[in-house]
């Protein structure tokens, strides 16, 4: 049986149709795929880290001042690390926005709590996104090279980011339980790399920059002293 015109357009259109959510399925996840392969050989365990002067550890909220169980597995990564002697100094960087939300000085009262010094650790008040902390932590704090501390389904990213920011950076992806926010932080993550992507190829200025501070410096200076 012959084709119609009209049903020629319908079928011919309807190919079209398909072809372009193919397309922009693969355009969507290209992204992702850029983390990964920027990441693949640079994810270690808290075991097999490399040696870093510098931990980098990023905020992940707090639940009534405190760090949220997600952050708080970030921070016992980054305790474990600073005690194998991993790692001289942990930078927690965060959000400090407001002053009834202070990530980094949770996530400091929660390391001193768990063994890590007070003058070992520096906080970075304006990591308000991984972009932000990555440049922060190079262009701010000095910081040429770093182990990252976040969970499993960021730190790829995170280490895709602070490598365009010019940090030689491996991670740290700390395991948590497969719940409903682990499967959302998942799925976040396809649409956060559309962004990181932009972030790695344009490079623009973090939401505040501000002076150069050097509490990284210090902390490792004293330890020469």
């Amino acid at each position: 049986m012959k084709l119609m015109p009209g049903r020629l357009r319908t079928v011919e259109g309807r190919r079209r149709a398909v072809q372009a959510v193919v397309a922009a399925c693969v355009l969507a996840l290209l992204p992702s795929a850029w983390t990964h392969a920027a990441a693949a050989d640079r994810l270690r365990t808290t075991a097999d880290a490399p040696p870093a002067e510098v931990a980098v550890v990023f905020g992940a909220g707090l639940w009534n001042g405190r760090p949220t169980p997600y952050l708080a597995r970030r921070l016992d990564a980054a305790a474990e690390l600073y005690r194998t002697g991993k790692t001289k100094v942990v930078l927690v960087t965060g959000d400090n926005s407001r002053t009834e939300y202070d990530e980094p000085d949770a996530m400091r009262a929660y390391l001193t709590a768990h063994g890590v010094p007070a003058d070992r650790i520096v906080s970075d008040y304006a990591g308000f996104d991984t972009w932000d902390s990555c440049v922060r932590a190079k262009e701010i704090f000095g910081v040429k090279r770093a182990v990252l501390i976040s969970q499993g389904f960021h730190i790829r990213r995170a280490v895709a980011l602070c490598g365009a920011a010019g940090v030689d950076a491996y991670g740290v992806g700390v395991d948590d339980e497969h719940d409903a926010t682990w499967y959302y932080g998942g799925t976040r993550e396809v649409f956060a790399a559309g962004k990181a992507a932009l972030d790695a190829a344009f490079k623009p200025e973090p939401r505040f920059l501000g002076p150069k501070e050097q509490g990284v410096s210090r902390a490792l200076g004293a330890l020469a002293d």
